[in-house]
């Protein structure tokens, strides 16, 4: 009665276990994702934009967990998108690339959807994401992308370009810039795919299609191509 006794306590003890290792198994939660490398700097100021074309790098996403704690290489688990494709791309196994069309700075992220909040409570379509910073150096610029104090962010609708004089910007889709504080940034717009005027707003200045900034903390403008 005892041998009997003692095998189903055994017997209850390791369902227990198993019970507890499966329950931490499902449990398990993506808490916080960071980006390796978490910067990363494309060309030099001697060297034209688009001389940059196809130059690349491997990003590597690693996931922190917890129930138990451990981070795990996910990169090939995330999504990975550029919030300014036409200066950097970068593909679903984590190769950013240069495009060679625009220089300046960009932000590159990588993003799990899952089932949980950050707080462990269900929330569908809940979003765990880390990101980098890209640079791309401007021809002519004083340093790297990123390297000066503060950042000219324009934001473009319709099509066209935009370029600026100190170089620092060149896109045809919204991008930021980096200047030194005190600069004044010329910003020309020119108009492509049959648009024929630019509007701005934000600037401190305007004449025909130049805009023209002076930089004493972060700014934003918009122009808008028709």
């Amino acid at each position: 009665m005892k041998g009997l006794l003692f095998r189903s306590l055994g017997a209850a003890v390791i369902l227990s276990s198993l019970l507890a290792s499966f329950s931490c198994a499902r449990d398990q939660q993506l808490v916080s994702i960071s980006v390796q490398p978490g910067t990363e700097t494309f060309g030099d100021s001697n060297t034209p934009v688009s001389a940059d074309a196809g130059l690349s790098v491997n990003l590597r996403a690693l996931g922190t967990y917890n129930h138990p704690p451990v981070t795990k290489d996910i990169t090939s688990l995330v999504t990975w998108t550029s919030n300014t494709p036409q200066m950097v791309t970068v593909d679903s196994a984590g190769v950013l690339t240069a495009t060679g069309l625009a220089c300046g700075n960009a932000l590159v992220f990588a993003t799990v959807q899952t089932n949980k909040s950050a707080g462990g409570l269900g929330s569908s379509g809940a979003l765990v994401t880390g990101s980098m910073k890209a640079n791309v150096v401007c021809l002519g610029s004083s340093g790297g992308g990123g390297s000066s104090d503060l950042n000219l962010t324009v934001g473009i609708t319709g099509s066209g370009t935009v370029s600026s004089t100190p170089p620092g910007l060149g896109c045809s889709f919204n991008c930021v810039g980096s200047f030194l504080s005190g600069s004044t940034v010329t910003l020309t717009a020119t108009p492509t795919g049959g648009a024929t005027t630019a509007s701005w707003v934000g600037c401190d200045s305007m004449n025909a299609n130049t805009c023209t900034v002076i930089l004493l903390s972060n700014r934003t403008v918009t122009v808008t191509f028709s």
